[in-house]
């Protein structure tokens, strides 16, 4: 199962280069509320996960679930503009399949956004944080890695 999914990864890599120019190093996943951001840069490029092999789509209100590269202030970027959860019935392998892909077209940072709730009543709604550490509330799911 393993080895498939890599295969896949590969697969849809394969089909995003054939139909883009850029090269980025960087990504950035947008969450709930945030696809306002993808109006914000240089598009070069835009496809439905629909289209790219083996991507699945979002069912979550606020995740249009498209794949973009452009120019960021001058620096190529992708932005995926959404995402698909293990929630909506995917796998974790299915939930993380688009990193694997980010990582055979050459990402090197990754930045992944979301709406979060906090335990500090000092945030408010729209407050931008950086999460070190999180706790894992996924039953039967564990942080080991599979090789």
């Amino acid at each position: 199962m393993v080895q498939d999914i890599f295969e896949q990864a590969k697969t849809a890599a394969e089909w995003i280069r054939t139909r883009s120019t850029l090269q980025p190093k960087l990504a950035i996943v947008l969450g709930t509320g945030l696809d306002a951001l993808s109006s914000q840069f240089e598009k070069h490029f835009e496809v439905s996960y629909t289209e790219i092999p083996h991507f699945k789509q979002s069912t979550v209100e606020g995740h249009r679930g498209a794949y973009m590269e452009g120019l960021w202030e001058g620096k190529p970027v992708i932005i995926l503009a959404g995402r698909f959860h293990y929630y909506e019935g995917y796998t974790m392998q299915e939930v993380t399949f688009p990193v694997r892909v980010l990582q055979q077209l050459g990402v090197e940072i990754l930045l992944i956004t979301n709406a979060s709730g906090g335990t500090n009543e000092n945030f408010e709604m729209g407050d931008l944080v950086l999460v070190r550490d999180h706790i894992n509330l996924l039953p039967g799911t564990s942080a080991s890695r599979e090789e």
